[in-house]
């Protein structure tokens, strides 16, 4: 049995989860609602205010989707109680990041601003030099930061750019002086 497959999701007080037909699962809660298909051969089975996954059988496929169909589920159940967040940090003389209305406007060094628009659902604070995205989707977050963060990765150099609030950037040593004849 998966370790992680096994473990009952607890469902808070406030949150609605349904199955549909082809294993679609919507879950409703304070934060939004969310949509995903899980995969069909994992089944869930509610009891009182648990849901465990099972699977249909020990076959290599089976086992493989058990873990993945419940972290799934969980990451739905927390995302529309509590919600997921990622930070990053912009580095570097001269960049900064600023909101004009919802749209987060990037000065990273090119001669022209970079805009991103968030998606629907998400949402982009900034303080100081700290960007954070939030929202109830963990995938759609996760990307969302990622896209940031390639608008200027951190150089190896001078650690210069966007990067995740914790990351630790190796740092390369420059060039040598070298002796002339």
């Amino acid at each position: 049995m998966s370790r992680i497959g096994r473990r009952p999701i607890p469902v808070p007080a406030g949150v609605e989860v349904s199955f549909d037909e082809r294993n679609f699962c919507t879950v409703k809660g304070p934060k939004g609602t969310l949509r995903q298909q899980l995969p069909p051969m994992i089944e869930f089975e509610k009891d009182g205010l648990t849901i465990n996954a099972k699977r249909q059988s020990d076959s290599k496929e089976h086992r493989s989707q058990h873990g993945l169909a419940r972290t799934l589920l969980d990451n739905m159940v927390v995302g529309v109680t509590s919600g997921f967040s990622k930070q990053l940090e912009v580095n570097g003389v001269g960049y900064r990041a600023v909101m004009q209305g919802k749209q987060l406007v990037l000065n990273v060094g090119y001669s022209h601003q970079v805009f991103v628009d968030p998606p629907e659902g998400l949402a982009i604070e900034v303080q100081g030099n700290k960007i954070t995205v939030s929202g109830s989707d963990k995938q759609k977050v996760g990307q969302l930061a990622a896209e940031i963060r390639e608008k200027r990765p951190p150089e190896p150099y001078k650690g210069k750019g966007i990067k995740y609030a914790g990351e630790v950037i190796r740092r390369k040593e420059g060039k040598t002086g070298g002796k002339k004849k």
